[in-house]
């Protein structure tokens, strides 16, 4: 992912809820990452996702913090905040706990925008991970967003949700 983004000459930055730094962690891990990885927010709480990425109240107490209209504002807010080329959001549930009927644990929201991308066309897609184990679920979304850091995945639109396994 990192020798990609360095070959298209872009620089990558994410917001992170609930993998908490899980993301930025695996890029950083990588010997002469800095070339390519610009920023990672680690946004746990409704107050960092406003004061560090610029998340509406509006938008979180209308939609909430798991939601397609946060992850995408995470995503926004992480452009605005950094010199990346394109950003990847992350907000979920993680659980054991914290899941509802609506949102319930391993429902975790992915939002990817570009630089100079129209935001109507920015890709959000909700991923219910089939799994209850915090770990599991936090690796899938990790493994998750960094595939959508992929310059191949440039033409994604908004999604459909879909279920996949947390193994």
């Amino acid at each position: 992912m990192l020798a990609n983004n360095r070959a298209a000459g872009r620089k990558v930055g994410v917001a992170e809820s609930c993998t908490g730094g899980m993301v930025s962690a695996a890029l950083t891990d990588i010997a002469g990452s800095s070339d390519v990885f610009s920023a990672g927010f680690i946004t746990y709480s409704g107050h960092a996702k406003q004061s560090q990425l610029d998340v509406s109240s509006e938008i979180l107490e209308t939609f909430g913090e798991v939601s397609l209209a946060t992850a995408w504002a995470m995503a926004s807010g992480a452009l605005a905040n950094s010199d990346a080329d394109i950003a990847v959001a992350i907000t979920g549930i993680a659980g054991p706990g914290g899941g509802s009927e609506k949102k319930p644990v391993g429902l975790v929201v992915f939002a990817r925008a570009l630089r100079g991308q129209d935001p109507d066309d920015y890709f959000t897609q909700r991923v219910q991970f089939e799994s209850t184990d915090r770990a599991a679920i936090r690796h899938a979304a990790t493994l998750f967003a960094l595939d959508l850091l992929q310059p191949d995945r440039d033409a994604l639109r908004p999604s459909e949700d879909i279920a996949l396994p947390a193994p």
